[in-house]
Protein backbone atom coordinates (compact mmCIF):
# COMPACT_ATOMS: atom_id res chain seq x y z
CA UNK A 1 0.00 0.00 0.00
CA UNK A 2 1.20 3.29 -0.57
CA UNK A 3 2.32 5.49 2.60
CA UNK A 4 0.76 8.84 2.84
CA UNK A 5 2.51 11.26 4.38
CA UNK A 6 1.45 14.69 6.74
CA UNK A 7 0.22 17.52 4.11
CA UNK A 8 1.35 20.86 4.01
CA UNK A 9 -0.05 24.02 2.40
CA UNK A 10 0.42 25.86 -1.51
CA UNK A 11 0.84 29.45 -0.48
CA UNK A 12 1.06 31.86 2.78
CA UNK A 13 -2.69 32.95 4.05
CA UNK A 14 -3.31 35.86 6.14
CA UNK A 15 -6.44 35.84 8.31
CA UNK A 16 -7.90 38.10 11.15
CA UNK A 17 -10.51 38.06 13.94
CA UNK A 18 -11.49 39.82 16.94
CA UNK A 19 -12.01 39.35 20.44
CA UNK A 20 -12.74 41.47 22.93
CA UNK A 21 -11.51 44.27 21.56
CA UNK A 22 -7.96 42.62 20.96
CA UNK A 23 -7.18 41.67 17.20
CA UNK A 24 -5.47 38.43 16.32
CA UNK A 25 -3.99 38.17 12.98
CA UNK A 26 -3.01 34.89 11.54
CA UNK A 27 0.25 34.25 9.38
CA UNK A 28 0.62 30.87 8.02
CA UNK A 29 3.03 30.00 5.70
CA UNK A 30 4.80 26.47 4.33
CA UNK A 31 8.21 25.89 5.05
CA UNK A 32 11.15 24.37 3.68
CA UNK A 33 12.96 23.70 7.32
CA UNK A 34 13.12 25.49 10.98
CA UNK A 35 15.57 28.30 9.50
CA UNK A 36 12.79 28.98 7.13
CA UNK A 37 10.19 29.46 9.60
CA UNK A 38 12.07 31.59 11.78
CA UNK A 39 12.52 33.39 8.60
CA UNK A 40 9.19 33.77 8.41
CA UNK A 41 8.44 34.67 12.25
CA UNK A 42 11.40 37.41 11.68
CA UNK A 43 9.48 39.30 8.99
CA UNK A 44 6.03 39.21 10.30
CA UNK A 45 7.43 40.86 13.57
CA UNK A 46 8.99 43.29 11.57
CA UNK A 47 5.79 44.18 9.73
CA UNK A 48 3.76 44.20 12.77
CA UNK A 49 6.67 45.67 14.79
CA UNK A 50 4.02 47.54 17.08
CA UNK A 51 2.04 44.42 18.67
CA UNK A 52 2.10 42.87 22.14
CA UNK A 53 3.02 39.40 21.01
CA UNK A 54 3.68 37.58 18.48
CA UNK A 55 3.37 33.70 19.32
CA UNK A 56 4.35 30.88 17.23
CA UNK A 57 3.70 27.31 16.28
CA UNK A 58 5.57 25.29 13.72
CA UNK A 59 6.13 22.10 12.29
CA UNK A 60 8.32 20.63 9.65
CA UNK A 61 10.26 17.52 8.55
CA UNK A 62 8.29 15.12 5.93
CA UNK A 63 7.11 13.35 8.38
CA UNK A 64 6.51 15.89 10.90
CA UNK A 65 8.43 15.33 13.95
CA UNK A 66 9.70 18.26 14.82
CA UNK A 67 7.53 20.65 16.50
CA UNK A 68 8.22 24.03 18.91
CA UNK A 69 6.11 26.50 19.77
CA UNK A 70 5.97 29.87 21.60
CA UNK A 71 3.61 31.79 23.75
CA UNK A 72 6.12 35.03 23.55
CA UNK A 73 4.69 36.58 26.58
CA UNK A 74 1.06 35.47 27.24
CA UNK A 75 0.52 32.71 29.95
CA UNK A 76 2.43 29.85 29.65
CA UNK A 77 0.51 27.38 27.52
CA UNK A 78 -2.35 29.32 26.24
CA UNK A 79 -0.67 30.41 22.89
CA UNK A 80 2.03 28.17 21.27
CA UNK A 81 0.63 24.67 22.37
CA UNK A 82 -3.22 25.40 21.45
CA UNK A 83 -1.61 26.81 17.67
CA UNK A 84 0.24 23.52 17.65
CA UNK A 85 -2.17 21.26 18.76
CA UNK A 86 -4.50 22.78 15.86
CA UNK A 87 -1.64 21.95 13.00
CA UNK A 88 -0.99 18.38 14.35
CA UNK A 89 -4.93 17.66 14.69
CA UNK A 90 -4.95 18.86 10.81
CA UNK A 91 -2.00 16.47 9.84
CA UNK A 92 0.59 19.34 8.52
CA UNK A 93 4.13 19.69 8.05
CA UNK A 94 6.66 21.73 6.50
CA UNK A 95 4.21 25.10 8.28
CA UNK A 96 4.83 27.55 10.38
CA UNK A 97 1.82 29.69 11.95
CA UNK A 98 2.02 33.32 13.64
CA UNK A 99 -0.71 34.63 15.54
CA UNK A 100 -0.10 38.82 16.16
CA UNK A 101 -1.75 40.17 19.20
CA UNK A 102 -2.78 43.71 19.59
CA UNK A 103 -4.52 44.00 22.65
CA UNK A 104 -7.39 45.79 23.56
CA UNK A 105 -7.58 46.33 26.96
CA UNK A 106 -9.69 43.51 28.34
CA UNK A 107 -7.63 40.64 29.68
CA UNK A 108 -10.06 37.29 28.19
CA UNK A 109 -8.42 34.73 31.13
CA UNK A 110 -6.96 31.56 30.38
CA UNK A 111 -9.35 29.84 28.78
CA UNK A 112 -10.18 32.57 26.56
CA UNK A 113 -7.27 33.20 25.33
CA UNK A 114 -6.46 29.13 24.12
CA UNK A 115 -10.08 29.77 22.27
CA UNK A 116 -9.05 33.08 20.59
CA UNK A 117 -5.44 31.62 19.41
CA UNK A 118 -6.71 28.28 18.24
CA UNK A 119 -9.73 29.83 16.61
CA UNK A 120 -7.26 32.11 14.81
CA UNK A 121 -5.12 29.42 13.25
CA UNK A 122 -8.33 27.53 12.54
CA UNK A 123 -9.77 29.70 10.74
CA UNK A 124 -6.70 30.62 9.09
CA UNK A 125 -6.16 26.98 7.95
CA UNK A 126 -9.19 26.97 6.16
CA UNK A 127 -8.84 29.57 3.85
CA UNK A 128 -5.42 27.75 2.69
CA UNK A 129 -4.99 25.42 -0.28
CA UNK A 130 -3.63 21.87 0.90
CA UNK A 131 -1.10 20.43 -0.74
CA UNK A 132 -1.21 16.22 0.19
CA UNK A 133 2.09 14.42 0.33
CA UNK A 134 2.32 10.75 -1.09
CA UNK A 135 5.14 8.38 -2.07
CA UNK A 136 4.77 7.75 -5.62
CA UNK A 137 7.18 5.74 -7.77
CA UNK A 138 8.82 7.32 -11.16
CA UNK A 139 7.70 5.76 -14.31
CA UNK A 140 8.98 6.56 -17.48
CA UNK A 141 7.40 6.13 -20.80
CA UNK A 142 9.27 6.71 -24.41
CA UNK A 143 7.44 7.46 -27.42
CA UNK A 144 8.27 8.21 -31.29
CA UNK A 145 7.38 11.98 -32.28
CA UNK A 146 4.45 10.81 -34.55
CA UNK A 147 2.87 9.14 -31.79
CA UNK A 148 3.62 11.92 -29.14
CA UNK A 149 0.21 13.73 -29.09
CA UNK A 150 -1.87 10.68 -28.53
CA UNK A 151 0.13 9.08 -25.84
CA UNK A 152 0.56 12.31 -24.06
CA UNK A 153 -3.31 12.65 -24.36
CA UNK A 154 -3.95 8.43 -23.11
CA UNK A 155 -1.16 9.77 -19.64
CA UNK A 156 -3.17 12.60 -18.74
CA UNK A 157 -6.45 11.04 -18.74
CA UNK A 158 -4.64 8.24 -16.85
CA UNK A 159 -3.19 10.06 -14.74
CA UNK A 160 -6.50 12.03 -13.68
CA UNK A 161 -8.28 8.89 -12.87
CA UNK A 162 -5.36 7.01 -10.64
CA UNK A 163 -3.90 9.14 -8.02
CA UNK A 164 -0.51 9.97 -10.18
CA UNK A 165 1.11 13.40 -11.59
CA UNK A 166 2.66 13.80 -14.52
CA UNK A 167 5.68 15.85 -15.08
CA UNK A 168 6.57 18.05 -18.41
CA UNK A 169 7.67 15.62 -21.27
CA UNK A 170 11.18 15.76 -22.35
CA UNK A 171 11.65 15.68 -26.05
CA UNK A 172 15.06 14.47 -27.66
CA UNK A 173 15.38 11.74 -30.50
CA UNK A 174 12.19 10.31 -29.31
CA UNK A 175 9.61 11.73 -26.09
CA UNK A 176 9.68 10.63 -22.65
CA UNK A 177 6.60 11.24 -20.55
CA UNK A 178 7.63 11.07 -16.57
CA UNK A 179 4.75 9.92 -14.40
CA UNK A 180 4.73 9.33 -10.46
CA UNK A 181 1.85 6.74 -10.01
CA UNK A 182 1.12 5.20 -6.70
CA UNK A 183 2.73 1.65 -6.14
CA UNK A 184 -0.15 -0.28 -6.24
CA UNK A 185 -0.87 1.19 -9.62
CA UNK A 186 1.76 1.11 -11.57
CA UNK A 187 0.39 -2.51 -12.96
CA UNK A 188 -2.75 -1.04 -14.17
CA UNK A 189 -0.18 1.78 -15.83
CA UNK A 190 1.13 -1.07 -17.95
CA UNK A 191 -1.67 -3.34 -18.84
CA UNK A 192 -3.74 0.12 -19.99
CA UNK A 193 -0.48 1.45 -21.44
CA UNK A 194 -0.08 -1.70 -23.22
CA UNK A 195 -4.01 -2.23 -24.47
CA UNK A 196 -3.73 1.70 -25.90
CA UNK A 197 -0.62 1.09 -28.15
CA UNK A 198 -1.11 -2.34 -28.96
CA UNK A 199 1.56 -3.38 -26.86
CA UNK A 200 4.06 -1.26 -28.62
CA UNK A 201 4.98 1.04 -25.35
CA UNK A 202 6.02 0.03 -22.19
CA UNK A 203 6.05 1.48 -18.53
CA UNK A 204 10.43 1.59 -16.96
CA UNK A 205 9.63 1.73 -13.42
CA UNK A 206 12.26 4.02 -11.47
CA UNK A 207 12.64 4.94 -7.95
CA UNK A 208 9.88 6.56 -5.36
CA UNK A 209 9.85 9.73 -3.77
CA UNK A 210 7.66 11.83 -1.48
CA UNK A 211 5.69 13.95 -4.09
CA UNK A 212 3.23 16.54 -3.04
CA UNK A 213 -0.29 17.02 -4.84
CA UNK A 214 -2.55 19.80 -4.59
CA UNK A 215 -5.93 18.54 -3.18
CA UNK A 216 -9.04 19.15 -4.74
Amino acid sequence: MTRAYPSTVAGPVEHEITVTRSRFVTTIAPVTDVADAERVVADVRRRYWDARHHCTAMVTGVLGDQARSSDDGEPSGTAGVPMLEVLRRRDLTDVVAVVTRYFGGVKLGAGGLVRAYSTSVSEALDRAAVVRRVELTRVDVTAPHADAGRVDNVLRDWVRHHGATFDDPHYGDAVTFTLWVPEDAIGRLRSDLAAATAGALDAVVGAPRVVDVVAD
